[in-house]
């Protein structure tokens, strides 16, 4: 053998190292692929169903949210109702404190009225006295009498 055949051989026996290797990284691309392949169409399946299911939810969300709205439209409604009862307990209630205000006043008037008339001549007293009888003859007369229904 000469030196160019041995060069020749040790070429060969490279070359074919060189094959053996390149088929070996083939054959691992080709799996890996057929496992990308099948998870690629598993995903596409997935999809499908997800975009079906999202679709059907959407037409369910849709129609529930139609449903509030015509609930919202009811309470507005309702509530826009009830605002005049609102405002007029609002105005009974500023009535009762001017009716309560206005008592107030009234106490202590009459309660000034009772000092003068404690601290006045006898023309006074007198005076304070024929109004206690008054207010027991009234009193007196108001329990006997009958309540006589009133007229609006």
């Amino acid at each position: 053998m000469t030196g160019g055949e041995i060069a020749a051989l040790i070429a060969a026996i490279a070359f074919l190292i060189l094959v053996f290797f390149i088929v070996r990284v083939l054959v691992q691309v080709t799996r890996i692929m057929r496992e990308v392949q099948s998870t690629v169409a598993e995903a596409s399946r997935t999809v499908t169903t997800v975009t079906g299911d999202v679709d059907a939810l959407s037409q369910e969300v849709e129609g529930l949210l139609s449903k509030a709205n015509v609930l919202l439209d009811d309470v507005n409604g309702k509530v826009a109702d009830l605002d005049p009862v609102f405002t007029a307990a609002g105005d009974l209630g500023t009535s009762l404190s001017d009716v309560n205000t206005a008592a107030r006043d009234l106490t202590s008037r009459l309660s000034s009225l009772g000092d003068l008339t404690t601290r006045t001549t006898s023309a006074g007293k007198v005076g304070a006295s024929a109004f206690k009888l008054y207010r027991n003859y009234r009193q007196k007369h108001r329990k006997a009498a009958p309540e006589t229904p009133t007229e609006e």
